[in-house]
């Protein structure tokens, strides 16, 4: 590979050549007017990002201005797959980086990596009893979902990936000029096929599109990455700490929402969740096939050579007089584990499908265990056969059911059905009318009663017999799937203990809660409450306190392993109460219910519901792990990983690999320390959370007085960001709005944070933060030293800061103001757009204050760069999209043909900006 002084000379010439093959199929598709106009608007923007001058930005405007169809959508399109390329080069220089890191041998070792955490406790003396306690708890779930943030189709991901793949092999040692030519002319083709490929959905996806994309990582990467991440960690401890024998529990998993989360989508029914379940199963089927078969090649042993053992032998003769027809029997007698794995395979690919099929993944993995037991045997010492050990801890992680499937749904959904169903039986007229004391009262009334509700299956609604048959399904589900199929059923807008207790009544009903007459009690699914808007966070200590003190939750969870999930919302309560507010409301909301679930000796699993964007509590993988408090760690940790995040993360096993690497290697190093201190020791002054009341406060207080109370302020958002356009974009299942309504209050938060990315001010992001930093700062001359510690010292305020610099280096105010010209009423478009100009001002002088940077970022310089590198090629695409939102809005002709040049500009600026919704 080769050497260079500046680690990104490389990267650099990867964009050239990539820049370079784009401008010759310009060339060749809209010949060479096409080129010389892209490239006379690219430097007019670099120009002005050097230094603004009037007049070359209005020669700027003027150039937009003139653009004509086709002229025009060409111009687009060059933009934004030139984003794309560039993105591509950037993940090829991550897998670079490693690799280097890997060739310099013990003298360096990658930061984040399983390598660095384990040489971290060795140095901290962190013992072997630590170690093990902390890998016994240790717990790291993510899990997909289908929300609409991924702008790039499918189909242009694979090209993506293909290119991907041939500049990586540009990096081999040795290339023979033919090696590197035909390099060059694979890569030309796939531009030039990524340049002659349609970037627009033509439909809105179905579920099971969704469900089918989904499953392509695990198809691509998850699989094989997984157990890989295991594996190494394993290794690491045995380097480090030689004296033990470790076995790794399977603390890394992966979940998915794909097809259960009925939340606001009419197209997740009962029928399609099933439909879920059978693809998971099909494909880890499939996968297992494959690994069983290549095993097969492989173990071709012969009891003329080795011994093995009396177990396998005894299993292999009954399972061939049981499973195979005559004919099926592998024919060489003396290869035993071939003779095994042929009966494996003729069983794996009758499940589901007839009695001869395993029943359950615990019978596959007895018979792994089988050949692994007998093949330990004659393996000389300290030589694991890994590719067997391999698939051992894939059927361990993957089971029958691929990936847990959690079903959501809304609050009020359950107590409307629960209303019909207690008015069909006579037990409540209006339960919904209530107050919540009489709903707890007659909820466990029904918990404790082992007789059912439902004396009847029809005449409800169709609406709560919707409900019904969904409890119905996850009955069948453990019984079909595995118990393991679906774990977790979430309420959305859990704002109360009855909340979740209606969910247990229907979870009742369908058996998979029970009450025996003995007063004995079982319950196979947990319920998780989904903390969302600021009030809610506020409450939810409460809330969980009245469940965790009532005696039929209690011997519900008893039933759980006396553990509880809850639900942590970023996008709605960073919508309603500013970003800064709402990651301080989460925060405390952890820190109060982590010690009162541990008065009741509860153990907690936090789930973090994070989107993409960091207006919805994006970010790297580790840092997230490290923003939340320290204490919770070890209680586990579960994130969601949606939209385009999927794609920049696990599209490429090395890249999976290195981002699985750095979560895994933070949590671990993390949930060690904690171990080894002090229970008392809270990793945080008592000063910094008094500090973090009043800056909150200040902020919150801001943030409505925009968001709420200036009553121009949704006539703002709605015509000064592409909202309505957005609908258009085909890339989710799952409408825009609740209830189709136009109230701010039904607008999702994804569409939300969606829009105010595309016009570049980026307000859920980072608005009103600066007004809380600054106020407190002002109120002492001790005060801005205090922020200054904190940021050196804890975690969640770091990433808070980092984060809030990130989104201002991501907003860009000059671009905003010409969408602010897009407000109907000029006066509201400039008092609104001043306001947020004074904002940003203050928040960026605070934020530098507080981390000691002289211009944002300055801590990382590799993000730093790439953002100034983008800011000019994102500038025209913003400038296009003002332009044409304002004829659309103008016009009542081409409307159809200039939407699908706002889609494009779309497209193309969340690849500049790397970020959605």
């Amino acid at each position: 590979m080769l050497k260079v002084d500046d680690p990104n000379t490389l990267l650099r010439n990867d964009v050239r050549k990539l820049g370079s093959m784009l401008g010759e199929i310009l060339v060749h598709q809209g010949g060479i007017s096409l080129l010389n106009k892209v490239e006379t608007i690219r430097k007019k923007t670099i120009d002005l990002r050097k230094g603004f001058d009037e007049k070359t930005y209005e020669e700027l405007k003027e150039e937009i201005h003139s653009l004509e169809p086709p002229m025009r959508q060409q111009v687009i399109r060059a933009f934004a797959i030139y984003f794309h390329l560039a993105n591509i080069a950037e993940q090829n220089h991550r897998i670079r980086r490693r690799r280097e890191y890997q060739l310099q041998g013990d003298e360096v070792i990658q930061p984040f990596s399983l390598e660095k955490a384990v040489t971290a406790l060795k140095e901290n003396d962190i013992s072997e009893d630590v170690i093990q306690r902390v890998l016994e708890d240790l717990s790291l779930e993510l899990v997909i979902t289908a929300h609409p943030t991924e702008a790039t189709k499918r189909s242009i991901l694979e090209t993506q990936k293909r290119i991907l793949l041939i500049l990586k092999e540009f990096d081999r040692a040795v290339l023979t000029k033919r090696e590197k030519e035909k390099l060059d002319e694979s890569l030309f083709n796939e531009i030039t096929s990524l340049w002659q490929s349609n970037e627009l959905r033509d439909r809105k996806p179905s579920v099971l599109d969704e469900v089918k994309n989904g499953l392509y990582y695990f198809d691509q990467t998850l699989f094989d990455v997984l157990p890989d991440i295991h594996q190494e960690l394993e290794y690491q401890l045995e380097e480090h700490y030689p004296n033990v024998k470790w076995d790794v529990p399977d603390f890394l998993r992966f979940g998915s929402w794909i097809g259960g989360d009925r939340d606001g989508n009419p197209f997740v029914t009962p029928e399609v969740t099933w439909k879920t379940l059978e693809k998971h199963r099909k494909l880890v089927i499939k996968k297992y096939d494959e690994a069983i078969v290549d095993l097969m090649r492989r173990f071709s042993q012969s009891t003329a050579r080795v011994s093995v053992s009396e177990e396998l032998l005894t299993s292999v003769e009954k399972d061939e007089n049981l499973y195979l027809d005559r004919g099926e029997e592998w024919p060489v007698q003396s290869e035993v584990y071939r003779r095994k794995f042929a009966v494996m395979i003729k069983r794996l690919r009758q499940v589901g499908k007839s009695e001869i099929g395993y029943q359950s993944s615990e019978e596959l993995h007895k018979d792994l265990l089988l050949i692994k037991n007998s093949a330990d045997q004659h393996q000389p010492s300290h030589h694991r056969l890994k590719t067997l050990h391999k698939v051992i801890r894939q059927v361990q992680l993957f089971g029958f059911h691929l990936a847990t499937l959690d079903i959501r749904n809304h609050s009020g959904e359950h107590e409307s059905a629960m209303a019909e169903i207690l008015k069909a039986v006579n037990i409540s007229n209006d339960y919904a009318s209530l107050s919540e004391e009489e709903k707890v009262t007659v909820l466990e009334n029904a918990l404790k009663d082992p007789r059912p509700l439902l004396l009847f299956e029809q005449g409800y609604s169709k609406e709560t017999q919707s409900v019904i048959n969904v409890f119905k399904l996850i009955k069948k589900a453990h019984e079909v799937f595995g118990k393991r199929s679906i774990e977790v059923y979430l309420v959305s807008m859990t704002q109360s203990a009855s909340d979740l207790l209606e969910v247990l009544v229907l979870a009742k009903e369908a058996g998979i809660y029970r009450k025996h007459a003995d007063g004995s009690v079982e319950s196979g699914l947990t319920v998780a409450p989904l903390l969302e808007t600021i009030d809610d966070l506020v409450a939810g200590p409460e809330i969980m306190k009245k469940l965790f003190t009532m005696d039929v939750y209690r011997a519900h969870l008893e039933q759980r392993g006396n553990h509880q999930e809850i639900m942590l919302g970023y996008s709605d309560g960073s919508k309603d109460g500013g970003t800064l507010t709402a990651n301080w409301k989460l925060y405390k909301a952890q820190q109060e219910i982590h010690d009162m679930a541990k008065e009741y000796n509860i153990r907690l699993k936090f789930f973090h519901g994070r989107g993409g964007s960091l207006g919805r509590g994006g970010g790297p993988l580790n840092r997230s792990i490290l923003s939340q408090p320290a204490e919770t760690l070890g209680d586990g940790v579960k994130i969601t990983e949606q939209g385009e995040v999927l794609s920049s993360r696990y599209l490429l096993g090395d890249i999976a690999y290195r981002s699985l690497e750095q979560a895994a290697s933070t949590l671990l190093k993390a949930s060690a320390h904690v171990s080894k201190t002090s229970e008392e020791n809270h990793y945080r002054e008592k000063a910094w959370e008094e500090a973090m009341e009043d800056i909150s406060a200040q902020a919150l207080k801001k943030y409505q007085s925009l968001v709420f109370e200036d009553k121009d302020f949704l006539t703002y958002f709605n015509q000064v960001t592409p909202l309505e356009e957005l609908a258009a974009l085909n890339i989710g299942s799952r409408p825009m709005k609740r209830k189709n309504s136009n109230q701010f209050e039904n607008l999702r938060a994804i569409p939300w944070v969606f829009a105010w990315t595309q016009c570049r001010q980026l307000i859920p992001a980072w608005y009103a933060a600066g007004s809380g930093l600054k106020a407190f700062a002002s109120k002492s001359d001790k005060n801005i030293k205090l922020l200054q510690s904190m940021y050196q010292e804890w975690p969640f305020f770091r990433s808070t800061i980092n984060n809030l610099q990130m989104a201002l280096m991501k907003a860009d105010l000059t671009t905003a103001k010409e969408y602010a010209k897009l407000v109907e009423d000029q006066a509201i478009g400039e008092r609104i757009y001043q306001n947020i100009v004074d904002e940003y001002n203050k928040t960026k002088e605070i934020l530098l204050a507080i981390s000691d940077n002289k211009e944002l970022l300055d801590h990382t310089p590799n993000i730093k760069e790439s953002v100034h590198l983008r800011n000019p090629y994102i500038d025209p695409l913003n400038f296009l999209q003002v332009e044409l939102i304002k004829k659309m809005r103008e016009s009542e002709e081409n409307k159809e043909d200039l939407l699908i040049e706002v889609l494009l500009t779309i497209n193309g600026i969340a690849a500049g900006l790397r970020n959605t919704g």
